[in-house]
């Protein structure tokens, strides 16, 4: 997609016209979004191509409102009748559907006049031959990895995309990402001995991507180091949450504080808001302007300007994830985090959200445990969001007299969620990997059930 500049403008122009149509032909208001994505994904496997994919994607979505009624329509085709088909439709499903009190377009001056530049996009497209010759240094490094006996596949992907949204409220704005990965899946041991493990990088830019040698040598050490897991017994222990899972704690956090669950009285949260739910000196943070993040967005799905929120700070809960509809069932201003789809209302989401780095180090976590468990794999997902009650099936390792031991499995890990928070300790290795980041998390007095 190297001319992403005029099929922004040319995406634009379409959605433009599109909203004058439905004004024209009774629309009080309207919104409209463009999604546009090409991608290439190799998948190989001991030394052949298994798949290629290619996809192509153009999607638009038309939402119309006539008073409290809204309707929702979209289409894979821009032709000028098409497009006249889909005002049509909009509008008769509009005046047909029931009244939301709560619907409607962000206000205007809440809107967006100007957003920064994020550096999302890198114009890099590789060929399928680059991509197998990335899968395949991947996959070649795992298995030369000492213990490894097989591999599920390792695979390289590049994409581009661009989103462009308008409104009859007078925002109008787009922006172009790129996607490049590169991973893979392995096995060690032998028959019921078996244990599978996995690494992967994705990243905007290619150049910021990991050495896929790296990521397969990586993919074989750690699994590896899984063979001849022991099982251990039922014991209330202090449980590490390594970085590579740690993401989920905060995942549970922004199921909670968001502002649809909050409205309508689902969250385990909901009467915490200026109370402490940390330990004082953890800040949990969302910052959409970060360059090159994952899950960086210059303006919100609603044409709402965002920037960087505090939803914790020294521990203390300072606000909900709100878009225009959840904001006005709770009598408050959204705060730029609509994420939007073309068949779909606004929904409120976080973009780079991450818990800021701890000052002990993991071993510091580490090494005053005479018995806990350390966890690098979590399974199924056992989260009740009314009450916080938590459990979870894992695996990782065991922490003997501060040290990081033998593998175990096959154990669960439960406690509630609004203990577990004040509980937690925040290490010094935090990465920005993903949309959610958090550094490895110590939480004491966790249930562990084994045998």
């Amino acid at each position: 997609m190297s001319n992403h500049i005029e099929n922004e403008q040319n995406s634009l122009n379409i959605l433009e016209d599109l909203i004058k149509k439905a004004r024209a032909k009774g629309a009080d208001a309207a919104d409209a979004v463009r999604v546009q994505g090409t991608s290439t994904n190799v998948s190989y496997r001991l030394g052949e191509i298994e798949e290629i994919e290619r996809s192509d994607a153009h999607d638009l979505g038309l939402r119309v409102l006539i008073g409290k009624q809204q309707a929702f329509v979209s289409s894979n085709d821009t032709k000028e009748d098409v497009l006249d088909a889909l005002v049509e439709r909009a509008i008769t499903m509009a005046k047909n559907m029931p009244e939301d009190q709560y619907c409607g377009l962000a206000d205007s001056a809440m809107l967006a006049e100007k957003y920064p530049e994020l550096d999302l996009y890198d114009p890099t497209e590789k060929t399928v031959e680059e991509l197998t010759e990335l899968a395949k240094t991947t996959e070649e490094a795992a298995l030369g990895v000492k213990g490894i006996t097989n591999s599920e596949g390792a695979s390289a992907s590049f994409g581009h995309s661009s989103i462009a949204f308008a409104t009859s409220g007078g925002f109008a704005g787009t922006y172009s990402s790129s996607s490049h990965s590169v991973g893979i899946s392995v096995i060690a041991g032998e028959a019921t001995g078996m244990e599978r493990d996995y690494d992967y990088d994705s990243q905007h830019h290619f150049g910021d991507l990991r050495d896929p040698a790296e990521i397969g040598i990586s993919a074989g050490e750690r699994t590896v180091k899984n063979l001849n897991p022991k099982k251990m017994p039922s014991a209330k222990v202090p449980v590490i949450f390594s970085d590579r899972v740690s993401a989920s704690i905060l995942g549970h956090l922004a199921g909670a504080i968001s502002g649809a669950s909050v409205s309508r009285g689902t969250s385990f949260l909901k009467d915490k808001m200026d109370q402490s739910i940390f330990k004082s000196g953890i800040n949990i943070v969302d910052d959409p302007h970060r360059i090159r993040g994952a899950g960086s967005k210059p303006f919100d799905g609603e044409g709402v300007a965002n920037d960087r929120l505090n939803f914790v700070e020294d521990g203390r809960l300072n606000c909900w994830i709100l878009n225009t509809s959840s904001a006005k069932q709770l009598g408050l201003e959204t705060n730029g985090r609509a994420s939007r789809g073309t068949t779909s209302p606004p929904s409120s989401s976080t973009t780079n959200l991450y818990m800021e780095a701890g000052e002990p180090s993991l071993d510091e976590l580490i090494k005053d445990i005479k018995s806990g468990l350390y966890i690098t794999s979590l399974i199924g997902f056992g989260v009740n969001g009314v009450t916080g009650d938590y459990s979870r099936g894992a695996s990782g390792f065991w922490i003997e007299n501060g040290e990081i031991t033998f593998a175990v499995s096959e154990l669960t890990v439960a406690g509630n969620l609004v203990d577990m928070f004040q509980q937690l300790t925040a290490a010094n290795d935090l990465k920005f990997k993903f949309g959610t980041n958090a550094p490895s998390l110590r939480i004491d007095g966790m249930m562990v059930a084994g045998t």
